[in-house]
């Protein structure tokens, strides 16, 4: 069984290019973020409800692969799942895909700890139990046969 990746789609801006004509490399931490909210907002919850619970999301680590350049102009879509969730911590992955012929531009992670408002870590499962298992279910229902 393999996770089923939740897609978020969007179109490469011109602001978003550099010199070469190509995405700059710096968009690609954006376009996580997308498919990282997108995620969260399918659970029921936004980025605001869960600072207005004092709950903070602060990315710790990022990695990218580039693999083929995304350019203007292009539709891509963005394929997000959990690859892990365990005490404070959560890791969302990502592929990046141009829509068109369905080309694998990028794959990535971002690592994040739950967090107070003081960024002080917590344990999500103490802390807000019913979160807590909403996450968990959708993680667990993530994959595919």
């Amino acid at each position: 069984m393999k996770p089923r990746r939740d897609q978020s789609q969007f179109r490469v801006r011109y602001q978003e290019t550099d010199q070469m004509g190509v995405a700059h490399h710096s968009n690609y931490a954006t376009w996580f973020e997308v498919g990282r909210t997108d995620w969260i907002r399918k659970v029921g919850l936004s980025y605001g409800e869960l600072e207005k619970r004092g709950l903070l999301l602060p990315v710790v680590d990022l990695h990218c692969r580039y693999i083929s350049p995304a350019q203007y102009d292009d539709t891509l879509s963005i394929r997000t799942w959990v690859g892990e969730m365990r005490g404070p911590k959560i890791t969302f992955c990502y592929e990046v895909y141009r829509m068109d012929d369905e080309l694998l531009l990028a794959r990535g992670e971002t690592i994040h700890f739950w967090t107070d408002r003081n960024l002080k870590r917590l344990n999500l499962e103490r802390k807000e139990p019913q979160l807590f298992r909403l996450l968990s279910e959708r993680i667990s229902g993530q994959t595919e046969e």
